[in-house]
């Protein structure tokens, strides 16, 4: 797709999701010029989910010696798929937020990485919602284990920002809406006592039904950059 073609279609994305949502950009597969150019037009969050690619760009949009600021300097990198632990020490230095941490290891990965480069790494927990083994996520007990580690301060590098789940791949919009709105309620449950401020929820198939539940960030890619 040709920069003007991405500019377009991220300003009428941005036209059409709520001002108060925060939307990822999803630019797993894209080169680094079409970040370039979504950045120019507006994007702010991208998302990847394989982390050497994650790696590469980030690298191509920051300059070698250390001495000069980036060109992007509010970019920020959302690692948006599976995490696996061995490829935590490659992000930690900048992932900007960890969306789909669903087990204490990946946790005691993260803390760990996050003390070595002295920072605090943001992330959200995700639960299973949806009726499909494929996907992965909490149930609602292991949340609430996870919710009483981190209460006794098991991970002082690490600060969960909030939640996010994906639903079922289905046309049927109702049981979508009740997926996200099962998670929308344990959002409200904790958000409060917790300081959560994010709900990541909705793609660029259901992100209409997502906003409606309560969803403030969601992950867009093919109608900003076109089809994979």
């Amino acid at each position: 797709m040709e920069g003007s073609d991405i500019a377009k279609q991220w300003n009428e994305v941005r036209a059409q999701v709520p001002a108060d949502v925060h939307v990822v950009a999803v630019s797993k597969t894209k080169p680094v010029s079409a970040v370039e150019q979504a950045y120019s037009a507006g994007a702010r969050s991208f998302g990847e989910n394989r982390v050497q690619e994650l790696v590469g760009k980030h690298e191509a949009l920051t300059h070698p010696d250390s001495g000069r600021p980036s060109d992007y300097p509010d970019l920020s990198w959302h690692q948006i798929g599976t995490l696996q632990k061995n490829k935590v020490k490659y992000i930690a230095p900048f992932v900007g937020l960890i969306h789909a941490v669903e087990q204490p290891a990946l946790l005691d990965e993260i803390d760990k990485r996050a003390a070595a480069n002295k920072r605090t790494i943001s992330v959200l927990l995700q639960l299973h919602i949806a009726q499909e083994s494929s996907k992965f996520g909490l149930s609602e007990s292991e949340l609430t284990v996870i919710l009483e580690q981190l209460e006794s301060g098991l991970w002082p590098h690490v600060e969960v920002k909030g939640l996010m789940g994906m639903a079922t791949f289905t046309d049927d919009r109702a049981q979508v809406a009740r997926e996200f709105q099962g998670l929308r309620k344990l959002f409200d449950q904790f958000k409060g006592p917790l300081g959560w401020d994010t709900l990541s929820m909705g793609m660029s198939g259901d992100w209409h039904i997502a906003v409606d539940n309560g969803s403030n960030m969601v992950r867009i890619g093919s109608s900003i950059f076109g089809q994979r």
